[in-house]
């Protein structure tokens, strides 16, 4: 604890304030004392106790957090959120938290392991049982008080979240190694969230180290969406629970009770295998190079806090969605049922032809790898966008092609292959990397709408409605183009086919 400072309160209704435990993005937090009892005291920056909308979400969220049980979280005694600085009063622990004593004592083993992966199960199963999604659960907020492990700030983070000046720019706020996928990439926020962030804690407390960790912030974001966890040093018995809640599509996520149940009974039906390495793709239209680097979180441009001198991986994060550039005014859209012409055109040559008709748009590749493209609309996007088109009838040895960012020999490319789908970025260089790719199953020749959706530097693919695959476009040269469609050749000797139809792209 640290002395008060000049500008601190010394008084917040009928407490008095003793000390300074602590500061964060939110405020900061107090030792304090009302009627011989001692709490923790904390008080809202003013940014945000301006704020109207605030202070009512920040209300309804006391409300349920007062709910859950006490006997694995600080309990919450008292809240103003109409004083003229809002504060929220809990039980104070006398403990250390998680990455303290990670920090110092090195990774937990055996029963002190067991208890902090139970004791925060537990917690969260008492936390969702009330209707509150912790949203930041991270060894910060995890206190080792004497006998079992106390959560604490649980349910206050969606206040802050979730008022309409920060719900205006999408920002999240939240510590980015504990992160779930959608999290990052601007999906549903569900209690799933709190299992992933369970899953990489425990990995922490076991090992000293997060399972996605990586040089830099963004990096971590990208591993998190992108790769498997890094679970090497945890007991055998945690390491397929902690490796279930770690899967990156929610619904393959077990429940915080699912989780509890299965470190209680032990019970081996619940732990299926870890997810299976991804399958090595193929090598196609001689793309050459390594996978891209890792860049920028999802959903736009960050601002990064990076807390330094915590190894648990603590790197609190605001994002914001960056907006369209100025040569992609919101309005601009793109809707063509290719049937007819219009915004693409027919195209006929010795090596190949796109042809509009009543189905849509035909392409037929020549008796060469090269590929084709179709000639088509000049509209340049930058910034956020959605691709959507349906394609079907694809030959068994072609890929369907939707080339975006097109500016000459520059673009990024998503092909659709029978087996597999993955996006490329072509440099301005001459250089070819594949970025991300995914396995294919069903029938590669039925008709398939195809979504990509841009926001920031994240593109999110997705096949009759199944999230696939992210890619990262970083390259600062691939920032804006046109968009095309055409067909990929996967081996000389043979023609291929493909047919697109309503096609919709929006900035």
């Amino acid at each position: 604890m640290k002395p008060l400072r000049p500008h601190d309160p010394r008084t917040l209704g009928e407490y008095e304030l003793l000390g300074l435990l602590g500061e964060g993005g939110m405020g900061a937090v107090y030792l304090a004392q009302s009627r011989g009892k001692t709490v923790a005291v904390k008080i809202i920056r003013a940014e945000f106790a301006a704020q109207p909308e605030f202070r009512g979400r920040f209300r309804s969220e006391v409300n349920r957090a007062r709910q859950v049980p006490p006997f694995c979280t600080a309990a919450v005694l008292d809240a103003d959120p109409e004083h003229e600085t809002p504060y929220l009063v809990v039980e104070y622990i006398d403990g250390p938290d998680l990455a303290d004593r990670v920090a110092g004592d090195g990774p937990l083993t055996g029963g002190a392991l067991y208890s902090v992966a139970v004791g925060v199960a537990t917690a969260l199963v008492a936390i969702h049982g009330a209707g509150v999604i912790h949203r930041d659960l991270k060894p910060r907020n995890v206190l080792l008080a004497p006998g079992f492990p106390k959560v604490i700030d649980f349910g206050i983070a969606r206040a802050l979240e979730s008022t309409s000046e920060h719900t205006r720019t999408d920002q999240v706020v939240g510590t980015i190694s504990y992160m779930a996928p959608e999290r990052l990439d601007g999906g549903a926020v569900t209690p799933a969230v709190d299992v992933f962030a369970w899953g990489v804690l425990v990995a922490y407390a076991a090992t000293g180290r997060t399972p996605f960790a990586a040089d830099t912030p963004t990096a971590t974001a990208v591993r998190i969406m992108t790769a498997e966890p890094d679970l090497a040093g945890l007991p055998d018995d945690l390491r397929a629970v902690v490796g279930r809640a770690l899967a990156k599509d929610p619904a393959d996520r077990p429940s915080a009770q699912d989780v509890l149940d299965a470190l209680l009974t032990g019970r081996p039906g619940f732990t299926p295998p870890l997810l299976p390495p991804r399958r090595r793709a193929p090598h196609r239209r001689k793309v050459a190079g390594a996978v891209a680097a890792a860049a920028v979180v999802a959903a736009g441009a960050l601002v990064v806090a990076l807390n330094t001198g915590d190894d648990s991986g603590a790197t609190t994060i605001t994002s914001a969605s960056a907006p369209a550039s100025a040569s992609t005014p919101a309005e601009v859209r793109i809707v063509d049922t290719l049937t007819r012409a219009g915004q693409w055109r027919d195209k006929r040559t010795g090596d190949y032809s796109c042809e509009l008709g009543p189905d849509g748009l035909a392409v037929v590749s020549g008796t060469t790898d090269d590929g084709v493209t179709c000639p088509g609309p000049a509209t340049v996007f930058a910034g956020d966008q959605s691709i959507k088109v349906h394609y079907d009838e694809l030959s068994d040895d072609a890929c369907a092609l939707v080339g975006f960012r097109h500016t000459g020999r520059a673009r990024y490319e998503l092909t659709a292959c029978a087996d597999e789908i993955a996006v490329a970025a072509y440099h301005p260089s001459g250089d070819v990397n594949t970025i991300s790719s995914a396995p294919l199953k069903g029938d590669y020749a039925a008709r398939h709408q195809l979504v990509i959706d841009i926001v920031g530097e994240i593109a999110t693919v997705r096949l009759d409605g199944e999230k696939l695959l992210t890619a990262v476009l970083d390259d600062p040269a691939l920032a804006e183009g046109a968009t095309t469609l055409g067909l990929a050749q996967l081996a000389d000797g043979d023609e291929g086919f493909v047919r697109f139809s309503n096609i919709d792209i929006r900035a």
